[in-house]
């Protein structure tokens, strides 16, 4: 943005004035963002003052003058620059305003609030433009509601919060619905209502508000939101309120009547309440449409009673619910402990340490990228976990821990060539268990957990040009090899000798990039790979074949169920399920669905989507005793747990207190990776 920017559009501002003073016509169409010069000029000067959410140092100096010019031009013409500008007004990533324009800011805000409550009234816009232009009102006066803009999308259906106390975001489907009769009761107002200083542009807008404009039951709504209009809008005035105003002036300007009014009724909704799926607190919705709202607390309301959103919005109650409707276990971390809903001790939760060891060289693991579970025939089990490392710069830390007491068995390897971004378990035929890591610019490492930690042999440097390695896992095949596969973010996925560190094959052919990879057994000494890709597709190889293009054993999943069920799969694993192994795919919505590699076809009912889990998945499968398999969904960096029992369809929950980042299993415990370390809890709730 330059200031010849600037000037260029106040000139074209100030003609349109000129030209519109000499009609008395203006196009209703005109607020949608159609005809005079000046709109395209501000929409491009728009993009440099608000840059993918950041608010550019001069804005500033230059809104002032182009409030003023706007201000002068007729209302039906400014209605999309006044929602321009709300965004800019309440964007997250603004710096605060200097000193020596503070005065000038303030006045220009205020000038927007009257011109933009003006062109409300007289536009007579869509419904929908009216929704973002009441919003820029109510920000304009200072309001922090105005944030809402960010948040809201109606025409998507569902609503996004964010919770006050935890942090956790929460996506409540199909909220915006037409309630036609309200579900909830009209938000209050303090006694006596706090009148704003001075002079506001609000008493037009109580005046224009109709009781009767949404319908039976919504009187107290609209008299609710005229009370705030009387009043006039201020920082102080409670966010549900200023919801109904927001409401109210959408059935009161929105075209036509009819959707004016069926939007109104769904924004509405927004007064109600709404139950984090993480801490399990209610919460007003209005203090989850902002981030670090002040002063918001929960509401003192038991965990089995129904909150105000049940109603379009009942989901959000009641998406731990299992396939038969009824509501399974909740379990959620409490410091070191596991507690049920009612407080009860469901188990204890290991913390692993990466400090025992440390004394010649104190190193912390940090954030643990990736999780590996090396198990052999008469060798302890032991958690792998790979970390950036506090100290350890652009070199990647390895930790070996027991999962029973969280204890490290030796020294962080020997620095990894590069960051680790993925791990596995290489099981050898002579009964020995290697360590693969691949690195973020291509190093694949084996190690020997055996003899502490001593690297075996480097099979690809850092600097390799087929890109991170972002997936592996072992791969018998019929002539009693066990070999190492290697997937790329550039679509590279190899297959490698561990006993000579060769490269003897490829998979992929048709190079598509790759997100996910698993290894999946259809018989003793056979393996076949599948990977999802960037694309959301599956794809399942042999590596027994010697061509890549060659189909073997491999079967590929059923496009036509793949596209009924809309499942664009980002993450795979191999699950024990239904007596035999079959493929569970993720997508970011947080379903799972489970796939027959005899036939390409769906086994049993998906896990559906869920609030709390939705989001880039990670999946953890095992046996528990008595050869009940589950399966372990989350979502990278988010708080939630699902365990899910496919044979059974049982669902359990589990909020933890960290941000995930990894997950594995060994036995009947879930190993961890957070955003600090590592953990491990069990899924059995046996543990003292």
């Amino acid at each position: 943005m330059t200031a010849e920017e600037v000037e260029v559009l106040l000139q074209q501002m100030t003609s349109s004035t000129v030209s519109a003073a000499a009609s008395s016509a203006v196009s209703i169409s005109s607020a949608t963002g159609t005809g005079d010069a000046w709109r395209q000029t501000w929409t491009d000067l728009a993009g440099g003052l608000l840059d993918d959410g950041t608010v550019s140092n001069g804005a500033y100096a230059a809104l002032p003058y182009l409030v003023e010019a706007a201000a002068a031009l007729q209302p039906g013409q400014t209605a999309d620059f006044w929602v321009d500008l709300g965004y800019i007004v309440t964007a997250e990533d603004r710096p605060p305003v200097p000193a020596d324009l503070e005065e000038g800011f303030g006045a220009a805000l205020r000038l927007a609030e009257e011109s933009a409550v003006r062109s409300l009234l007289a536009v007579g816009a869509p419904a929908e433009v009216c929704v973002f232009l009441a919003l820029s009102c109510v920000a304009f006066a200072g309001h922090r509601v105005g944030a809402a803009l960010w948040s809201l999308e109606p025409q998507e259906g569902h609503l996004g919060v964010l919770c006050p106390g935890c942090g956790s975001d929460t996506e409540i489907p199909e909220f915006f619905v037409d309630p036609v009769r309200p579900p909830l009761e009209a938000p209050g107002l303090p006694d006596p209502v706090r009148v704003r200083a001075g002079e506001h542009p609000w008493g037009e807008v109580a005046a224009a508000l109709r009781e009767e404009a949404l319908g039976e039951g919504w009187e107290p709504f609209l008299r609710v939101a005229r009370d705030v209009a009387a009043a006039g809008v201020s920082a102080e005035t409670p966010w549900p309120a200023v919801l109904s105003l927001v409401a109210g002036l959408v059935a009161a300007t929105g075209t036509p009547q009819r959707a004016g009014a069926e939007w109104a009724r769904q924004l509405m909704l927004l007064t109600g309440q709404f139950r984090c799926w993480n801490c399990e607190r209610t919460w007003t919705i209005a203090d989850g449409l902002a981030e670090n709202p002040n002063g918001a607390q929960p509401e003192n309301q038991p965990s089995g009673e129904s909150t105000a959103a049940d109603g379009p919005a009942s989901t959000v109650t009641s998406a731990a619910a299992g396939r038969t409707g009824e509501v399974p276990a909740r379990l959620r971390q409490d410091g070191s402990a596991l507690l049920t809903a009612d407080g009860t001790r469901w188990g204890r939760l290991v913390v692993f340490s990466d400090t025992e060891f440390s004394d010649s060289a104190p190193l912390s693991i940090g954030g643990v990228n990736s999780l590996a579970v090396v198990a052999g025939p008469g060798r302890p089990t032991l958690v792998a976990g790979a970390g950036a490392g506090a100290g350890a710069g652009e070199q990647g830390v390895v930790c070996l821990w027991n999962p029973a007491d969280g204890r490290l068995v030796h020294d962080p390897l020997p620095a990894h060539p590069d960051r680790v971004r993925s791990m596995t378990a290489l099981p050898l035929p002579d009964g020995r268990v290697l360590l693969a890591t691949g690195g973020e610019t291509g190093a694949i490492t084996l190690w020997d957990p055996a003899t502490t930690g001593r690297q075996r042999r480097e099979l690809a440097g850092p600097g390799d040009r087929r890109g991170e390695v972002i997936g592996m896992c072992a791969a018998t095949v019929p002539d009693g090899r066990t070999l190492l596969v290697t997937a790329t973010s550039r679509g590279a996925v190899r297959l490698w000798d561990p006993s000579t560190g060769e490269s003897v094959g490829s998979l992929n052919p048709y190079g598509s990039p790759i997100r996910s990879i698993a290894a999946l057994p259809i018989s003793e000494g056979h393996t076949l790979i599948a990977a999802a890709d960037t694309g959301g597709r599956v794809h399942v190889w042999d590596p027994a074949v010697d061509d890549p293009w060659e189909r073997g054993a491999a079967v590929q999943l059923s496009k036509h169920a793949l596209s009924d069920a809309d499942h664009r799969a980002v993450t795979v694993a191999a699950v024990a399920a239904h007596g035999r192994t079959v493929l569970a795919t993720g997508d970011d919505r947080g379903v799972v669905m489970l796939w027959d590699l005899a036939t390409g076809d769906p086994v049993g009912d998906a896990l559906p989507s869920s609030t709390g889990t939705a989001g880039l998945p990670l999946i953890a499968a095992t046996t528990l005793d008595g050869g009940r398999s589950v399966l372990v969904t989350g979502s990278r960096l988010l708080r939630g747990l699902r365990v899910w029992e496919p044979e059974t369809g049982t669902v359990r929950h589990i909020a933890l207190e960290v941000a995930l980042t990894s997950l594995a299993a060994a036995g009947s415990d879930l190993i961890v990776g957070h955003g600090r370390g590592v953990l491990a809890l069990p899924l059995t709730g046996s543990r003292p």
